[in-house]
């Protein structure tokens, strides 16, 4: 898996969980439901069945792979695509990172407040070092808006919206279809988007992101959300 993030940005691995453990995390998140928006979780690791699935020793063993031995999670998104809750993405890199406290260090900013938690769009020096593993719940397919990336992109750095625009003119995109149990890991710099989901079916991926060190330059520290 390696490789292939390092040279394409994403890699999949299509049964990594069993049927049996999504549905038991899926019957657990209905049981406790954690409060959410329309499009899913933001802090997701609050909840305890999410901060369990970020430890599975399979999952952390992918990110210690990529990462190093020190890898952790640090961050997980629900999103929860169905027919009440539809929505476009557009291409995009995930450069922005929950920290502990605000800091004026070049490099990084702007800086924003999401539920309460402080983000900063981080440099590429920083994004290098972390690694999403999105956890399909449901199939993904090419009908429920699946995840479209731009293959080999994350080696360009940190983008401007023009650039990401021009970007997708020219390199073809590739439709990431993951069956219910699959985990897809990619790295925070690969340009990527989604499409409205067109079917009644859900799309559920829980979006876990890592870290080689919850440390960075300058005394900026990642904050556990």
């Amino acid at each position: 898996m390696r490789g292939l993030i390092e040279e394409q940005g994403f890699a999949v691995i299509d049964d990594l969980l069993g049927l049996n453990e999504v549905e038991e995390l899926i019957e657990e998140l209905d049981r406790t439901p954690p409060p959410r928006s329309r499009a899913g979780l933001r802090h997701a690791l609050r909840h305890p069945a999410i901060a369990a699935l970020a430890k599975n020793s399979q999952l952390l063993a992918i990110a210690q792979e990529i990462l190093g031995c020190k890898a952790l999670p640090y961050r997980a998104t629900l999103f929860d695509k169905s027919p009440n809750s539809n929505w476009l993405v557009v291409w995009h890199q995930d450069t922005a990172l929950p920290l502990r406290e605000r800091r004026e260090v070049p490099g990084w900013g702007p800086w924003s407040v999401k539920d309460g938690v402080i983000y900063a769009h981080a440099p590429a020096s920083a994004l290098c070092g972390i690694l999403a593993l999105r956890v399909h719940l449901d199939d993904s397919t090419e009908h429920n808006g699946p995840l479209r990336v731009l293959p080999g992109t994350h080696k360009n750095g940190v983008l401007s919206d023009e650039a990401i625009h021009e970007t997708a003119v020219r390199v073809p995109a590739a439709n990431c279809l993951i069956p219910k149990g699959g985990i897809l890991g990619m790295s925070p710099l690969l340009i990527h988007s989604s499409s409205k989901s067109r079917v009644e079916a859900p799309r559920r991926v829980l979006h876990i992101e890592y870290s080689s060190s919850p440390n960075f330059a300058d005394g900026l520290e990642l904050a556990i959300a």
